[in-house]
């Protein structure tokens, strides 16, 4: 079933659990390519691109099997070089599945990435950086060829910033080129997204010897292999930051079980509480409910610490319903504004220039149809159908499962009048 029916102006009251974190988990499921030993992720979420990673590791030649939120794997013996087309054009990090082949074969083949195409998301840092570790790079029509001279990575020093910041991406691929290159490699303008984060983490249990500075600068020993390891995902500030905004927008009241205050970037709480929502650890989660009525408020994206670039569509739909004019700017991608138009079909003001977006409110939202084109954007037309008056009818729900395991049960335990629908 690819579309959703809701009934707005229902308030979301109860707990929920949230999941592990999609964006995370996708990157520990390339690193376990790194390993020719048992890897165990636990609390890995049942979604879309968590099955087609398993399947794009056993088409290498790895051992996956994905159980109750738990993927094992074995990536010993010879890995192919070969990333399948149908495979890896459906993931995002399709470049450091590319890197970790690279590691392991010594050549490596795949596709440009795919994922949300929001907007054009070039992978030249992730090849800067594997010809700084010794690879000869061929590009062909939407596929990337790349060997190693010498048969394994070699020490390198590289930048991972762009335009935009550092690059996530690449400096994941770096760090999987540099563990176990041969001698002492250097990143810097590196990114510190949780994400990086937590495959530093991973990686250094699995034998590897990464250091990172408090200037974005890292630092990679490489060693001479890894051995196995295990990891439990930690939950999704994006989909715990989604039910945040649910609540709000619904005047609800809520708990996040399984995450933190801590879980969420510092840009994340000051934009909510300039909103007018309160969030508060308590024992188990976080509560989340409304201080007062919704007010306009100024943002921007940014790397973490600041606001997430994932989490602008949905709060672009909570700002249509608050008291005043809020204006958002797009810092991390050239353009991310897919959910517009959708909006629009609700009854937003939202004025679209460049990069910026300028919300008035607070609209009185009404029942209507609406097509999602990404994880995102088929977001943020949930949160407004969930508050519209009347019937609404969501397209695009495909993206939804790519992103999140069970969002829609979790709205309806929550009171949520939604299900999904073949009409």
């Amino acid at each position: 079933m690819n579309r959703l029916l809701v009934n707005g102006g229902r308030p979301l009251h109860g707990r929920c659990l949230v999941q592990g974190s999609k964006n995370i988990a996708l990157h520990l499921y390339a690193a376990s390519l790194l390993i020719p030993d048992v890897v165990e992720l636990s609390n890995a979420p049942d979604i879309i691109d968590t099955h087609v990673c398993a399947e794009l590791l056993r088409s290498l030649g790895a051992d996956a099997d994905y159980d109750d939120q738990r993927l094992k794997t074995k990536a010993a013996g010879k890995i192919s070089a070969m990333i399948p087309a149908e495979l890896g054009g459906r993931i995002r990090p399709t470049a450091c599945f590319g890197a970790a082949v690279l590691v392991r074969a010594g050549q490596a083949t795949f596709p440009l990435p795919g994922g949300d195409a929001f907007c054009d998301r070039p992978i030249d840092r992730h090849l800067a950086v594997m010809a700084a570790a010794g690879a000869d790079i061929t590009l062909h029509a939407g596929r990337v060829e790349a060997t190693l001279a010498a048969g394994r990575p070699q020490a390198f020093s590289a930048s991972l910033d762009t335009a935009f910041g550092p690059s996530l991406g690449a400096t994941v691929t770096a760090l999987f080129l540099a563990v176990t290159a041969s001698g002492r490699s250097v990143l810097t303008d590196a990114s510190i997204e949780p994400e990086v984060m937590h495959t530093i983490e991973f990686l250094n249990r699995a034998g590897a010897d990464i250091t990172v500075q408090h200037d974005g600068r890292i630092e990679i020993q490489g060693v001479d292999g890894l051995r196995a390891a295990d990891y439990t995902v930690p939950v999704d500030r994006l989909e715990a930051g989604t039910l945040v905004m649910a609540t709000a927008a619904t005047d609800g009241r809520t708990t996040l079980e399984g995450a933190r205050l801590a879980d969420f970037p510092s840009a994340f709480h000051d934009a909510v509480n300039a909103v007018g929502i309160e969030m508060s650890d308590i024992p188990g989660g976080v509560a989340v409910a409304r201080r007062h009525d919704l007010r306009a408020t100024d943002f921007a994206t940014a790397p973490h610490p600041g606001f997430p670039t994932d989490l602008q569509p949905q709060m672009t739909a909570l700002l249509t319903l608050a008291d005043g004019q809020s204006t958002i700017t797009e810092a991390v991608y050239p353009k991310r504004a897919t959910h517009v138009a959708g909006l629009r079909e609700f009854g937003a003001d939202i004025r679209e220039n460049g990069n910026t977006l300028t919300v008035r409110g607070p609209r009185v939202l009404a029942g209507t149809r609406a097509t999602g084109v990404d994880i995102r954007c088929v977001t943020a037309l949930l949160l407004a159908a969930l508050t519209a008056a009347g019937t609404s009818h969501i397209s695009g729900v495909f993206h939804l499962n790519r992103g999140y395991s069970s969002l829609v049960p979790k709205l309806a335990n929550l009171g949520a009048d939604i299900s999904f629908s073949d009409l």
